[in-house]
């Protein structure tokens, strides 16, 4: 496996692992659904002018599940769940996807699940939650569930992009497009009808929302879908696991948060998993769906 394109990967859940701080710290309150439709949409409909391509046959409905996964249910559930929860208990929630990629990835893609890599998933579990669960952790039964569905969605989304991987011809910012936009088009009647707009964003506010679409949207999608297709599936199941882990010192090093002797022990841990992961994921070769790249992003 390129080392590259896992560092690459890597960089989407990295940079989703702001969110929380983000959502605390410049968005206005109240309004998950407006956080997910704005992080989607107009970097969906940028990353389309981008590309200037378009879904054709059954793409058209493919690449409305993928949005509707990825973007369009995870996107106002992790909103939801960031605002209900403390981070490091959403993130311990999110930290059980390397499982459920683990057992969707065998029972669709057909991928044998390896006892390293299982080992893997476990310990890099077990290391988030030492990192981010504290005996004051609030738990609140709305944001778990918000939480679970999140991990549940994109877990499965994660799993069919690996399995319809890209139509000949589509490069990763084209195909990032198609369902940023559709999640976003899915979101945009909810947020009209249930939130609406706040009655004034703030420099804070646009400067949040602008760092959501641009960076935690178009550019990480492009890569994270593209690594998707490249690497084993447990290879970005476990990669997740960095999200957790920038939120965590992000919270340390922005709100001031202690940093314990289990945190490190847990941080260790989760690298370990990460690192181990890679190594039980070496001489498999995934399946890609013919691609012939013409624009941004060349394979």
């Amino acid at each position: 496996m390129p080392l590259l394109t896992i560092l690459l990967t890597a960089f989407a859940p990295a940079v989703w692992g702001t969110t929380y701080i983000v959502t605390t710290e410049l968005l206005p309150p109240g309004h998950p659904l407006l956080a997910g439709l704005l992080r989607s949409l107009p970097a969906g409909l940028l990353a389309i002018t981008i590309g200037r391509r378009l879904p054709r046959g059954d793409w058209w409905w493919k690449a409305s599940v993928l949005g509707f996964l990825n973007i369009g249910a995870f996107f106002p559930l992790l909103f939801v769940a960031a605002e209900r929860l403390p981070g490091g208990v959403a993130a311990a929630v999110g930290a059980i996807q390397p499982l459920i990629i683990l057992g969707l990835g065998a029972l669709v893609v057909g991928e044998r699940i390896r006892i390293a890599s299982a080992i893997a998933a476990f310990a890099g579990t077990a290391g988030v939650a030492l990192i981010v669960l504290g005996p004051a952790a609030a738990l609140d039964a709305g944001g778990i569930l918000a939480a679970i569905g999140g991990v549940m969605a994109t877990a499965s989304g994660i799993v069919l992009t690996k399995r319809w991987g890209r139509p000949p011809g589509v490069d990763a910012v084209s195909y990032a497009g198609w369902q940023l936009t559709a999640g976003g088009l899915f979101l945009l009647p909810f947020v009209m009808t249930f939130e609406g707009l706040p009655g004034q964003l703030d420099s804070d506010a646009v400067l949040g929302y602008a760092w959501l679409g641009i960076a935690g949207g178009l550019i990480a999608y492009a890569l994270w879908f593209r690594g998707i297709q490249r690497l084993p599936v447990i290879v970005p199941g476990l990669l997740v696991l960095l999200s957790p882990i920038v939120a965590t010192v992000l919270g340390t090093i922005v709100a001031g948060e202690a940093f314990t002797g289990i945190q490190l022990i847990g941080l260790a841990l989760a690298f370990g998993s990460l690192a181990g992961g890679q190594f039980a994921a070496r001489g498999r070769q995934p399946t890609l769906a013919p691609v012939v790249v013409a624009g941004p992003l060349r394979e």
